[in-house]
């Protein structure tokens, strides 16, 4: 009786309170109390909340705090402003003619083919990674583990082997782009389509055929590439290198239609990759087909892994670095707000280094070495930092 009384006696003085500390540690929790308000931010018996509370500060969306959404904006505009500043560097640094000149502006659009090579490698590498350890289920991996770069290594080094130096030189044209385009997308298709298609599917078995794929073609490169003289491997070896001066202006119209589709198409899945990145049986019991939005971002994928690959040489640490940087600077996992910080990081690391490369140290083109030293320095900078990725 004693019990009931204090029940009735605690129903009648009105409302419950809430420690707001429990709000803000479970804000689904607090907006069923608070009558139903699903964003968490809504008003007990219709008087609003206090100012300053935590429930009025509060949201459910991707950036919850105005703290986060303040962060991740200025870290937004910090990298538009860095990258603008970047490709003014390209078009101006060491530009003999003063800009007021015409032949500036000539001398910059001879430059500005390696910007907008430049730009697309970014994209492909910044939208391929974050995309490819969203379906994975893994941070640490990137699109190189299914053997692009092991690919493209074999194409050249085979090449080289039986044709001669020539044979280098004759690959830098339009059509065995293209060539290169379909062997590398085919085979990761045809990897995809065989390991994904079948009833006990699995992406760990994916993943490891094609780090045996990835081996085997790298140890048949090394073999063919310890024949040659010593005058073949030195112009071999330039080209295994990623370098922008490997890029060419005729690839241009073939590789910015694909980038910019897959790259669209990975975007307008963003809301669906939120829902895969929770893994197969989440989102299976959401509604949406696992396995089909599987293969379809590894098709962007592998289309953006193939047009970077193809145009500058392989770039292994690149995807990862930027992916790593993207997720501690955004501070969300939504892939709309992953995105966009992620292209803008790949341009400005891939940018910087190309910048330092060829103004510092008059190695034009040659942009992985530095990528390597900062990627890997970072990476174990989070790591001893935080403990995480």
């Amino acid at each position: 009786m004693r019990a009931n009384d204090e029940i009735e006696s605690t129903g009648t003085a009105g409302p419950t309170k809430i420690d707001t500390s429990t709000e803000a540690a479970h804000p689904t929790a607090a907006a069923v109390v608070n009558g139903g308000d699903r964003s968490g931010t809504g008003a007990r018996d219709g008087r609003p909340p206090r100012r300053g509370s935590a429930t009025a500060q509060r949201s459910s969306g991707p950036l919850p705090t105005k703290r986060s959404q303040r962060r991740y904006w200025t870290m937004i505009i910090v990298l538009a402003v860095a990258s603008a500043g970047i490709a003014l560097g390209i078009l101006a640094w060491d530009n003999p003619m003063p800009i007021t000149d015409p032949g500036f502006w000539l001398i910059a659009e001879l430059r500005l083919t390696n910007l907008v090579v430049i730009a697309l490698v970014a994209l492909c590498q910044s939208f391929g990674t974050v995309a490819f350890q969203t379906v994975t289920n893994n941070r640490i991996i990137t699109p190189s583990i299914m053997g692009f770069e092991s690919l493209y290594v074999a194409i050249q080094t085979s090449a080289m082997y039986f044709f001669g130096v020539t044979a280098i030189v004759e690959l830098k044209g339009l059509v065995p782009f293209i060539v290169q385009l379909v062997l590398m997308v085919g085979l990761s298709l045809a990897l995809y389509g065989w390991l994904l298609s079948g009833r006990h599917s699995s992406v760990a078995l994916m993943l490891l055929i094609g780090v045996v794929i990835g081996g085997g073609l790298g140890s048949v490169a090394t073999f063919m590439q310890r024949t040659l003289t010593p005058s073949e491997f030195d112009v071999l070896s330039a080209r295994l290198f990623g370098s922008i001066s490997n890029s060419d202006s005729s690839y241009l119209p073939v590789s910015i239609p694909l980038c910019v589709l897959a790259c669209l198409g990975l975007y307008l899945c963003s809301s669906r990759l939120n829902v895969v990145a929770l893994g197969r049986d989440m989102t299976s019991n959401l509604g949406l087909n696992y396995k089909g939005e599987l293969l379809k971002v590894l098709f962007f994928v592998s289309i953006l892994m193939a047009v970077s690959v193809s145009m500058i040489g392989p770039m292994v640490f690149l995807g990862f670095l930027v992916a790593m940087l993207a997720y501690q600077f955004a501070d969300t996992f939504d892939h709309k707000r992953l995105f966009p910080m992620a292209a803008l990081i790949g341009f400005v690391v891939l940018g910087g280094a190309y910048f330092v490369m060829k103004n510092i140290f008059y190695a034009e083109g040659v942009v992985s070495i530095i990528i390597e030293i900062v990627g890997g320095g970072a990476f174990l900078l989070v790591i001893l930092r935080k403990g995480r990725l």
